[in-house]
C-alpha cells in the first residue's frame, strides 16, 4: 500500500498537532549512491542543524535586525539615479575641444597635467551646481591656469611669519644644539641625550606596562652621564662666548624713497637702505633721460652703468612687472649693438623668466635672439631645447621663423640661402649673425676651392657671400694667408681656388672651435 503525504491545512484554519514537527526538517536529504544491490543502506545524517520552526515556539519570522550582514538588499532609486551618465552641455564640450587646439597647446605644460587640470575643474563646477550657468567660453584654459599657479608659486612671499620660520629654518645646526637643546635639558632637570635614550629604551627594550616599578635602566650609567653634565654646564659658558646672534630676519622688500634720477652702480655688500633706491615711478622717469642720452651721445659705458643701477634698484624692490620687461630689453638691445654679450646674455637670462610669468614684452623677438645666440656659440643642445619649447603660433613670427630658417640653411650646407638670409635680416639679429658671418665665409670658401678648380672670379665671391664691395672680399681673403691667391688676369681678379683648399681649411677648423662667452644663457 503506498503511504499518504500528510495534508496542507487550509488557509486561515490551525495546523494540526504535530504538524511543525513533521516539516520542520529540510525539503530533501542527500543519500548515497548504491553501488550494489548487496550494500546495506542506511540513511546519512543531515549535513546541518534543522532549521527553527515556526509552531508554538516560533510564532513569527525573523525580523530585520537577526539577517546576516552579508545579505544586501536591492539597490535604492538614488542609487541606481548616481550610477547615470552625466549629459555635458554643449559649452562644456567646446571648452574641452578648445583646450586641445594646437595653436593653444604650451609646450611647458604636459598633457597629462591638462587633463587633470580640466577634470578638477569640471568636477568643481558639477559639484557646486553651476555647471549650466558657468560661462565656459570665457572659461580660461587649462594651460593658463597651470601657468598662473607657477607664477604664483614664484612671486615673493611677503608675510612676516613666513619670512621668520625661514630665517629660523636656516640657523645653523651647531648653534641650535648649544643653545635650544641646552634649555631643554636644563627645563627638564635631564640632559637631552638622556631624554632620547629614555625613548629608545621605552620603544625597543620596555613598554610602560610590561616594566616592573624597581627596574631602572640607566642604573648602571648613572655616573657616566653624570659627568656628561658637569662637562656640559663646564663648557657652555665657553660656547655662549664664542658664538655670533643671528641677525634679525627681514620683514619684506624694501621700499625705495630715493629721488635722484641717475644713480650710479655698486655692488651690495650689505643690506639695501631705503634712502638709496628708487622707486618705480623714479626709474620710469630714469628710463626716459636715458633714451635720450643714448640717441644724443652714444656713451656705452655711461648708459650701461645707468641701466646696471636700474635693474638693481628693480630687483631689491622685487619690481616684477612690464616695466621691468620693457628695462630688460631695452638694454639688451643696447648690449646687442655694441657687442657686449655678457650684459646682453644676464638680460636674456632674466627676461626668459619674467616672460614664463606672462607678463608683456617682445617675446618672440628675444626668442629668435636666442636661436641666433645658440647658433653663434655652436651650442646644439640648448638650441634643440629652445626649439622643443616653440610653439605652433610661435614658428609663423616672422623673427623667429627667419632664425629657423637660418638653422635650416646651415644644417643643409645650403650657403647661397643662408646669405640671402643674412641680408635680409629682421630687428636687431644681424648683430648676432655678424658674430658667426665670418666662420661661415671660410666654410663656404672650402667649399668653393672643391667645386670651383682652378680658380673663380672674386666678383663672383663677392655677389655669392655678400661682401659689400670686391675690396672687402680681397681683404677677407688676404686676412687668412691668401697674398699669392689673388691675380690679375686681362683685367679681372681671380681667386685661385685649386690652391687654397688646405690653407681655408685650416682656417675654418680653428673659426669653428667651441665658442665660451662670459655670462652665457
Amino acid at each position: 500500500m503506498m503511504p499518504t503525504w500528510p495534508t496542507v491545512p487550509p488557509s486561515g484554519a490551525p495546523p494540526p498537532p504535530g504538524y511543525a514537527t513533521s516539516y520542520s526538517a529540510p525539503a530533501f536529504t542527500p543519500v548515497q549512491v548504491r553501488q550494489s544491490f548487496g550494500q546495506s543502506y542506511s540513511t546519512p545524517q543531515p549535513p546541518y542543524p534543522a532549521g527553527p520552526t515556526y509552531g508554538s515556539s516560533h510564532s513569527s519570522p525573523p525580523s530585520a535586525a537577526n539577517i546576516p550582514p552579508n545579505v544586501t538588499s536591492a539597490p535604492t532609486v538614488a542609487q541606481e539615479q548616481a550610477k547615470t551618465k552625466i549629459d555635458w552641455p554643449d559649452s562644456v564640450r567646446r571648452y574641452v575641444q578648445r583646450a586641445f587646439v594646437p595653436a593653444n597647446l604650451d609646450s611647458n605644460v604636459s598633457r597629462p597635467e591638462m587633463e587633470a587640470k580640466l577634470k578638477e575643474t569640471i568636477t568643481q563646477a558639477n559639484e557646486k551646481g553651476v555647471m549650466y550657468s558657468l560661462d565656459w567660453d570665457a572659461m580660461p584654459l587649462p594651460q593658463q591656469m597651470i601657468r598662473e599657479e607657477r607664477a604664483r608659486t614664484l612671486l615673493p612671499l611677503h608675510s612676516k611669519t613666513e619670512t621668520q620660520t625661514s630665517a629660523t629654518s636656516t640657523k645653523k645646526r651647531k648653534s641650535w644644539d648649544l643653545n635650544d637643546a641646552a634649555t631643554a635639558g636644563s627645563s627638564s632637570g635631564t640632559p637631552p641625550w638622556r631624554v632620547g635614550a629614555n625613548r629608545l629604551e621605552d620603544r625597543v627594550t620596555f613598554s610602560p606596562d610590561t616594566r616592573q616599578p624597581g627596574d631602572d635602566p640607566f642604573k648602571n650609567t648613572t655616573s657616566k652621564f653624570s659627568r656628561a653634565d658637569k662637562r656640559q654646564k663646564r663648557h657652555e659658558g665657553e660656547y655662549k662666548t664664542f658664538r655670533e646672534d643671528t641677525p634679525p630676519p627681514s620683514d619684506g622688500p624694501v621700499v625705495g624713497t630715493c629721488q635722484d634720477l641717475e644713480k650710479r652702480y655698486l655692488r651690495l655688500t650689505a643690506a639695501p637702505k631705503p634712502s638709496q633706491v628708487r622707486p618705480p615711478q623714479v626709474l620710469r622717469q630714469t628710463l626716459e633721460l636715458l633714451k635720450k642720452r643714448w640717441k644724443k651721445d652714444q656713451k656705452y659705458s655711461y648708459i650701461c652703468d645707468q641701466f646696471k643701477s636700474m635693474r638693481q634698484d628693480l630687483t631689491v624692490q622685487r619690481v616684477r612687472d612690464d616695466f621691468t620687461v620693457e628695462v630688460y630689453e631695452i638694454h639688451a638691445r643696447i648690449a646687442l649693438e655694441k657687442g657686449d654679450l655678457g650684459e646682453y646674455n644676464q638680460c636674456q637670462s632674466q627676461l626668459k623668466g619674467l616672460y614664463r610669468l606672462g607678463l608683456k614684452g617682445k617675446a618672440n623677438e628675444f626668442k629668435a635672439y636666442r636661436i641666433l645666440y645658440y647658433i653663434h656659440t655652436a651650442n646644439r643642445a640648448e638650441l634643440n631645447n629652445a626649439l622643443a619649447d616653440l610653439t605652433a603660433a610661435e614658428k609663423k613670427d616672422k623673427a623667429i621663423k627667419h632664425a629657423l630658417d637660418v638653422r635650416s640653411a646651415l644644417a643643409l650646407g645650403n650657403y647661397h640661402r643662408f646669405f640671402q638670409l643674412y641680408n635680409d635680416t629682421p630687428n636687431m639679429g644681424a648683430y648676432l649673425m655678424d658674430m658667426f658671418v665670418g666662420r661661415e665665409r671660410l666654410a663656404a670658401l672650402c667649399n668653393f676651392c672643391k667645386g670651383y678648380k682652378p680658380d673663380v672670379p672674386l666678383r663672383f665671391i663677392t655677389e655669392e657671400l655678400y661682401f659689400e664691395s670686391d675690396i672687402e672680399a680681397a681683404q677677407f681673403i688676404l686676412d687668412h694667408g691668401g697674398q699669392d691667391l689673388l691675380q690679375d688676369r686681362d683685367g679681372t681678379i681671380v681667386f685661385l681656388s685649386g690652391k687654397a683648399g688646405q690653407r681655408f681649411e685650416a682656417a675654418r677648423a680653428k673659426a669653428f672651435s667651441r665658442v665660451d662667452i662670459k655670462g652665457q644663457i
